[in-house]
């Protein structure tokens, strides 16, 4: 299948445009054009998102009900909120357009020797933009498997476009709703034994001069929401000589039960949480990606990375994001002289331009479903729900 103005894959050879695919979209086509290791996958453009809505009449709708809207209300946000995300994931999409995406699905599985999980991934046009911090908005949605599943869960990936809290955010910073508008992405599941983040600074103070690593063991989702303790690294940018190292208690990793077909929480035994996740060649490779990445976006760039467990060393590393930095970027590259280095050592930056957020029913608008598979992390980084699609 090519790409077409509904679904574009990374690899389709098109221009990737904001508008057309959203901050995560945009960027992981971007990346796999530069040749860096990402998950093969497809976008669900925000055509198709546009398309739906219009054939539905939700979108004059939405202008009428968020007009005006006080954000301190929270009972009237909350109470807006669910509507629109109950309206959304209730419509009928139509059929041809059902018809692209479960072929562009069945286009990617043919990839491989049997069907892989995937994630789908939302990605909205006002994401992971250097003004703006938006990751965490909106739902993703993991390990999911077979096509009903993943047409499911596009859906409610538009839906988490009007939670409670992207609202308010964007009422409280004054972006408007009129072009807002939301992509999905489809892409491979990494099955990660190890995983993690890095910015290429010092996020305690700016420092470019740094490259900091956070990793645990499995799929990243636990380190992103703050449930481990993950190892903290900080090194030299230009030698990748280690500056400081602080192991992190590492007690619980995300792991794949294939029985089951989904992810499960599991205990990490005494020997691996007293050691560091990652070898030293492990921890070089990532270091290297992140200069990789900050060199073809000419900016800082806080990076999503894992090393899938089913590939052989050496070619295991993947990328799984990219997005700018925009906590230190606007400003001069001179370092603070008091800042303490490692002030941040043993867990998440404190720095990150998008800290990860509190799950609550309001603001996610998701609960876990056992019947897909999947899992739920609500607003963070990853989700899980079901309606038909």
């Amino acid at each position: 299948m090519q790409s077409n103005e509904y679904i574009q894959f990374f690899d389709g050879g098109i221009e990737p445009k904001l508008e057309n695919l959203g901050g995560k979209g945009a960027s992981l086509v971007t990346m796999t054009s530069a040749g860096m290791p990402v998950p093969p996958g497809f976008v669900v453009t925000t055509a198709q998102f546009d398309a739906f809505m219009k054939e539905a009449g939700i979108t004059r709708d939405i202008h009428q009900l968020l007009a005006g809207l006080d954000p301190e209300d929270m009972g009237q946000v909350d109470k807006i909120a669910a509507g629109i995300r109950e309206d959304i994931r209730s419509r009928p999409v139509p059929q041809a357009m059902r018809e692209l995406t479960i072929t562009a699905y069945e286009s990617l599985m043919s990839r491989f020797e049997a069907p892989v999980p995937v994630a789908v991934r939302s990605s909205a046009t006002a994401e992971d933009l250097p003004d703006a911090s938006f990751a965490g908005q909106q739902d993703t949605y993991l390990w999911l498997d077979g096509v009903q599943a993943v047409t499911e869960h596009i859906r409610q990936c538009w839906a988490s476009l009007f939670t409670s809290r992207a609202i308010i955010y964007r009422l409280k910073n004054n972006i408007p709703n009129d072009g807002l508008s939301m992509a999905v992405v489809v892409q491979k599941m990494v099955n990660a034994r190890v995983s993690g983040v890095a910015i290429t600074m010092d996020p305690t103070n700016g420092d470019r001069s740094k490259i900091t690593i956070d990793s645990s063991y499995g799929v990243g989702e636990m380190v992103v929401s703050g449930q481990v303790t993950p190892d903290n690294i900080m090194l030299d940018k230009v030698t990748l000589a280690v500056i400081s190292e602080h192991l992190g208690d590492k007690h619980a990793e995300l792991v794949p039960d294939l029985v089951a077909g989904r992810l499960v929480e599991r205990e990490v035994d005494a020997e691996r949480r007293g050691r560091r996740s990652l070898t030293d060649a492990e921890l070089t490779a990532v270091a290297q990606m992140a200069k990789r990445a900050e060199k073809h976006y000419k900016c800082p760039q806080d990076i999503e990375w894992a090393l899938d467990a089913d590939l052989p060393d050496g070619g295991n590393l993947l990328l799984l994001q990219s997005r700018p930095e925009t906590v230190h970027s606007s400003k001069p590259a001179a370092v603070a002289a008091t800042a303490q280095p490692g002030a941040t050592a043993g867990g998440y930056f404190s720095g990150l331009s998008h800290p990860p957020s509190t799950t609550s029913p309001t603001s996610a608008g998701t609960t876990p479903s056992s019947s897909t598979g999947g899992l739920n992390l609500g607003s963070i980084t990853a989700s899980l729900l079901k309606p038909s699609f």
